[in-house]
């Protein structure tokens, strides 16, 4: 038996890696982790571990304001709880549709949050469009980071169960109509 801890401390450890390392501006996996711990971890861990994993890493590249950092760490929880609704009935369908919600949720509060928070755009109805506008080229990151990760990891945790599943005859798998719809999940690592 595995150690309940084990995946949600390797989902840290990959998001504060991703963060560290070199990579394209807002292409990360925490967004992916907070969906990935909503569908397939305890509960608590759809929020902790992607809270921690921006936490531990900030720690290292620096905090910045508070309401801003706020309204990041917000939208990270708020797609914890998009996957425990996945999780509800997972299927691909939900998985895309709460992969694009959450990306746009993200867009739509931390970019609200720079404008009313920050200096950089005046606090007008315009000044609110420039600053959506200017992020357009960071939401694509986002998207594209967003959907990478998610599809990495819910599509290597999905062939790991099928794989465990045709090795271990006794392994518990609800049989599926579609590759990722199980009606009653119950090999969620808990």
């Amino acid at each position: 038996m595995y150690n309940r801890s084990l995946i949600p401390l390797l989902l840290i450890a990959l998001g504060v890696s991703a963060r560290l390392l070199p990579h394209p501006p807002n292409f990360a996996p925490i967004m992916a982790i907070a969906l990935f711990g909503g569908i397939y971890l305890p509960k608590h861990w759809a929020i902790l571990a992607p809270l921690a994993a921006m936490f531990l890493s900030d720690l290292m590249i620096g905090f910045y304001a508070w309401p801003i950092m706020l309204s990041v760490y917000m939208s990270f929880s708020l797609s914890g709880l998009v996957g425990v609704w996945i999780r509800q009935k997972t299927t691909a369908r939900r998985i895309i549709g709460g992969t694009l919600l959450s990306s746009i949720l993200f867009f739509l509060v931390t970019n609200w949050a720079v404008w009313a928070f920050g200096a950089m755009y005046p606090h007008t109805i315009g000044g609110l469009f420039e600053s959506y506008t200017l992020a357009i080229p960071f939401f694509r990151n986002s998207l594209l980071g967003d959907f990478f990760y998610v599809g990495l990891m819910v599509g290597g945790y999905e062939l790991a169960l099928h794989r465990l599943s045709q090795r271990q005859p006794h392994f518990y798998v609800v049989t599926r109509t579609f590759p990722l719809h199980t009606p009653h999940r119950r090999h969620r690592c808990e």
